[in-house]
């Protein structure tokens, strides 16, 4: 229940609301350093008319805009209540969220529940979900055994799977965290790059380790690693083992095949969970050879206790311009995949080719 006083009204104008703010909530916390979040409002909602005079707030519009803005502010305020500071992007995605979910029946979308959710701190950093299909992604993690996280670079699918097993592992939910990802990249393969097995595999397992550091202290890391309770290994490392009683990570999952995935899921054991990430945009497989993360989605859609998660380019939490990037690419591959004919006529196979016999070089004696 939001602590903001409200009132309506239908004036010549247009619909009018007035937002009381209490004076607990000083307005430069509302409203930005120089009004820079006010500013935010205003650009998203240009057609509204929005004034501000002491600790009131009065927009003039369209009535469902008027709406929105007026749960933006209740929902700013819950933020707030909770002491948490408010930036630009968290306000931004905040009325993405809200314009995303006017026509939810339900009502159901709520930023503020978004920003207020913790999953892991760790020297004074809290890592949350920052949209509205994060929170569900993570929720996911939660409700489900084994949860597939798909979706572009950026979304944060790998690094919320890996605060999601920190956790299970700090609560004791799970004894050990397994983490691994195909090599198979750029087409680039083991056996040709210098160095031991683990020198090898090192730059492909590196986006995990990074993450860890995030998440923990670094010094115990490698003792942690060193008694087995995380483990970062190549996807073949898994074959023929049962995991039970851990939180195992499959990352860029594009990159396995049909029968690579087949095997890492049925390598779950007891009291495990399973999340499998990837992105389908960016497979580094041979020519002809399908992704596993591809294949999956049509074999296990409906299978009971497995969760989906669909992350998009607007649940990219890098840079603005990678959600552009993103929608910019998909445009191009759904232009380029119309415009293209109808795929080239593949030469008949041919026979082994018949040699004759080199006759030996002879001297006139």
């Amino acid at each position: 229940m939001s602590d903001t006083a409200q009132t309506s009204a239908q004036g010549g104008d247009g619909f009018s609301a007035r937002i009381v703010i209490p004076e607990k909530h000083p307005m430069v916390t509302l409203l930005g350093a120089t009004d820079s979040l006010l500013r935010v409002i205003e650009r998203s909602f240009p057609d509204t008319d929005i004034h501000v005079r002491g600790n009131e707030v009065t927009a003039t519009g369209d009535r469902a805009d008027i709406a929105l803005v007026k749960q933006l502010f209740n929902e700013m305020m819950l933020v707030l209540r909770t002491g948490q500071p408010l930036t630009e992007d968290s306000v931004e995605r905040s009325i993405a969220m809200l314009k995303s979910g006017a026509s939810d029946p339900d009502g159901a979308v709520s930023p503020s529940a978004v920003f207020t959710q913790s999953i892991l701190s760790n020297r004074g950093r809290t890592i949350r979900p920052k949209t509205l299909n994060q929170k569900s992604y993570v929720d996911a993690i939660d409700k489900h055994t084994i949860t597939f996280g798909i979706g572009p670079a950026g979304t944060g699918k790998t690094y919320l799977a890996m605060a999601k097993a920190v956790q299970a592992l700090q609560a004791k939910e799970v004894n050990r965290i397994i983490l691994t990802r195909p090599a198979v990249e750029a087409g680039e393969r083991l056996g040709f790059l210098p160095g031991t097995l683990y020198e090898k595999i090192d730059p492909y397992l590196r986006p995990l380790y990074d993450a860890l550091h995030d998440m923990m202290d670094p010094d115990s890391i490698p003792r942690l690693m060193a008694a087995g309770t995380i483990e970062v290994a190549p996807l073949a490392y898994m074959r023929g083992r049962t995991l039970n009683d851990a939180f195992i990570i499959l990352d860029e999952a594009q990159n396995t095949s049909p029968e690579q995935i087949k095997m890492f899921l049925t390598r779950l054991g007891f009291n495990s969970k399973v999340v499998v990430t990837g992105d389908t945009t960016q497979i580094d497989l041979p020519s002809g050879t399908r992704s596993g993360l591809k294949v999956v989605q049509e074999i296990l859609m409906d299978i009971p206790d497995i969760h989906f998660s669909i992350l998009t380019s607007t649940d990219v939490v890098r840079h603005k311009l990678v959600g552009r990037i993103v929608d910019a690419y998909e445009r191009w591959d759904a232009q380029n995949s119309d415009e293209a004919g109808p795929a080239p006529r593949k030469a008949a196979p041919r026979g082994p080719r018949s040699r004759t016999p080199r006759q030996p070089h002879r001297t006139e004696s």
